[in-house]
């Protein structure tokens, strides 16, 4: 098994050129379904629906994701997609288990950032703020 220093390395580079044609090949599903799993059909599902937003503050230019959850309830998580994510997997199977590198919701977020495919949302920075106090 290689470490989680190579296979963060190996996505990134996967993520970086999938931005850079805006598109994604046979061979990036390949190299990503092999990293990630079913959290990448999972992922792929939720940018499929719609399910991403980048929050974009003004003026510092700060911004996070919003990322809808699967369930019924339809929750949105905050995500920061190289770091964080207010999930329960995250916690348990990331953090406290160390089990992935990233949960759905992350992936989600870096697919629809590479690809082009989430909206847009700008507000002024008080309101970033506040939506990270509810952390």
């Amino acid at each position: 098994m290689s470490s989680p220093a190579a296979t963060s390395a190996v996505a990134n580079s996967v993520w970086e050129q999938i931005k850079s044609t805006r598109s994604v090949s046979d061979d990036h599903l390949s190299i990503l379904h092999f990293l990630f799993g079913k959290n990448l059909e999972r992922a792929a599902r939720i940018v499929d629906q719609g399910g991403v937003r980048r929050v974009s503050a003004a003026p510092s230019g700060r911004s996070l994701f919003l990322v809808v959850g699967e369930s019924r309830r339809k929750e949105e998580y905050i995500c920061f997609p190289e770091h964080l994510c207010t999930c329960y997997s995250f916690f348990y199977d990331i953090v406290n288990r160390g089990e992935q590198l990233c949960c759905k919701h992350q992936i989600a977020a870096r697919l629809a950032e590479a690809v082009g495919a989430h909206r847009e949302v700008e507000v002024m920075d008080e309101q970033l703020a506040l939506m990270l106090s509810k952390l």
